[in-house]
């Protein structure tokens, strides 16, 4: 899920950054308004985080610009403006929510989750095999019960594989898929085997009942039994 930070003070996109792609998240950051605008009507995003004083276009108009032309990406305002006048401006200019700097990081994250949820309800956002699950929203990946700690890679690769799940991947097909390499080669094919060994050892090492299943010779199939 890509989350556009339209965020000019450094230290804070950086923070942004850095604590987002720790939960799992692609970040695109926007140090100016007009970047931001450009990026917003360039790309697709799933959340808009926005800053109110930026240097050569206020957040607001650019709130207020991207509702008149239909945007219906979530937007979370995030800004040192703190009045009650503030808040009620950010909200009527289109925004779904509005936090206030300083704020708590896991916070910001029940906020995201919050609006991505009531911005997909009718997809698939949660993917399971067997004891194997993935919560797309929180953007967690549990077994048994027991939490599994991914890398933003290995949580991709194993998302890709779960949505496939019963049918062999090549490398190929990962490599274009999950890394976004339209060339397959042979280094990115030692990269893909190293991430698939690591995601093995997380998902299948401490449990009897093995899910990840290399293919020799074609690729490799996520699913449950031998056949």
């Amino acid at each position: 899920m890509r989350i556009l930070v339209i965020e000019d003070e450094a230290k804070v996109a950086k923070a942004l950054k850095e604590g987002l792609a720790a939960a799992h998240y692609e970040v695109v950051v926007a140090r100016t308004g007009e970047e931001g605008f450009f990026l917003v009507n360039a790309e697709t995003f799933d959340l808009l985080i926005l800053d109110l004083m930026l240097p050569g276009r206020d957040g607001l108009e650019i709130l207020a610009t991207l509702r008149k032309r239909g945007l219906q990406t979530p937007v979370l305002i995030l800004t040192a403006r703190d009045t009650v006048a503030d808040r009620v401006r950010g909200l009527d200019s289109g925004a779904d929510d509005y936090l206030v700097k300083p704020f708590a990081f896991p916070e910001l994250l029940a906020r995201i989750r919050t609006l991505i949820r009531r911005a997909r309800p009718d997809q698939v956002l949660c993917l399971k095999l067997a004891d194997l699950e993935m919560d797309l929203v929180a953007r967690t990946v549990t077994r048994a019960g027991q939490s599994i700690q991914l890398t933003l890679r290995e949580f991709e690769l194993l998302e890709y594989l779960l949505r496939h799940q019963g049918h062999i991947v090549s490398r190929e097909m990962l490599a274009r898929e999950v890394w976004k390499e339209t060339a397959r080669a042979t280094p990115l094919d030692n990269v893909i085997d190293v991430h698939i060994a690591r995601l093995r050892r997380k998902v299948d090492g401490p449990f009897e009942t093995k899910l990840l299943k290399t293919v020799r010779g074609v690729g490799f199939v996520l699913r449950e039994g031998d056949a």
